[in-house]
């Protein structure tokens, strides 16, 4: 008995080691986020537009400022308002809250602007699939600051 009951204990926790692992169409999600994201350090401008969703981008930025509407960017909007600077993913996670949309959160860290300010956020956002396309919905950028500055560490990703 206690062989069988070992048995079927192991059976039932490699189940859930199993199922721990990532989908294939959250795997899609971060791909496109990947794409996304590298397309904006490029300024590859039409590769954004093509990601975004086609009834728009509801966005909220972490310089304080209100929600913005729901807005569709167009290349020349890009070309004519797209800041300089340069940042970076860390820890992209996607959840899928609802058939044909993820919940994705990530750090993004950089530099920003003419005088190469420090930039920290942290962003959540929904990409749905539109067309059979993952699409960027809303972006939500808060700052991960905590009262100023702050210079990432490897004790900020610890437990």
């Amino acid at each position: 008995i206690f062989m069988r009951t070992l048995f079927a204990l192991l059976i039932s926790l490699s189940f859930f080691v199993s199922s721990d692992d990532h989908s294939p169409e959250e795997k899609a999600v971060l791909a496109a986020h990947a794409k996304y994201y590298a397309a904006r350090t490029d300024r590859d401008f039409a590769t954004m537009v093509s990601m975004e969703s086609s009834t728009g981008v509801y966005e909220t930025y972490s310089d304080g400022s209100f929600h913005k509407p729901g807005r569709t960017w167009s290349l020349e909007d890009y070309e004519s308002n797209f800041p300089v600077g340069t940042s970076n993913i860390y820890f992209a996670e996607a959840n899928k809250v609802a058939n044909g949309a993820y919940y994705v959160r990530f750090y993004y860290e950089g530099v920003n602007g003419e005088n190469n300010a420090p930039y920290r956020t942290r962003v959540t956002e929904t990409w749905v699939k539109e067309m059979g396309s993952w699409k960027r919905k809303t972006s939500h950028f808060s700052s991960a600051a905590y009262g100023g500055v702050h210079q990432t560490s490897k004790s900020d990703f610890e437990d």
